[in-house]
């Protein structure tokens, strides 16, 4: 589908062939809870003070506690993966990803991806589009974002 115009893709599955540079597209939310951000901790073995003590995130000038950053990235990549925009991935090659504001138990947050480019393998049955997403919070400000590049099918009739 390269050459036509970036459009706000519908629910269904995409593949390789099926994105243009400049599509994009919204996931759904999730709330972050304090069920969250304490599972993370456990999970990641991340007890720093600022993500487990209300009293020492006040002292650095938060409200309470903040979410661990790395969380906001896993959730961002669930939302991404559990979209109605299906996208054909085989394996994610690697993220590039900053931290912008903080993200709070309570934060409704959602994605917007956008494709920022594509290049071939020299595997016909696949290719590797990058994507460009922004993790929104419920005030639609952006808390955190970077880019990922994803491996994908392509369609059948490309490969052939």
């Amino acid at each position: 589908m390269s050459g036509t115009a970036a459009r706000l893709l519908a629910p269904g599955e995409y593949s390789f062939d099926d994105l243009s540079v400049g599509d994009h597209f919204l996931t759904s939310g999730v709330t972050v809870t304090e069920s969250h951000i304490v599972g993370y901790a456990g999970l990641s073995g991340d007890l720093f003070d600022v993500h487990m003590d209300d009293d020492f995130a006040r002292a650095q000038g938060f409200p309470g506690r903040i979410a661990h950053g790395l969380l906001g990235l896993a959730l961002a990549d669930g939302l991404k993966t559990r979209s109605s925009v299906r996208l054909l991935g085989i394996a994610t090659l690697g993220w590039n990803w900053s931290f912008r504001a903080p993200l709070f138990a309570g934060d409704r947050i959602h994605v917007r991806l956008e494709v920022s480019a594509k290049r071939e393998t020299r595997r016909g049955d696949r290719g590797i589009a990058t994507f460009d997403l922004q993790l929104l919070n419920q005030n639609s400000k952006v808390v955190q974002d970077g880019n990922t590049q994803l491996m994908m099918a392509r369609s059948a009739r490309a490969a052939a």
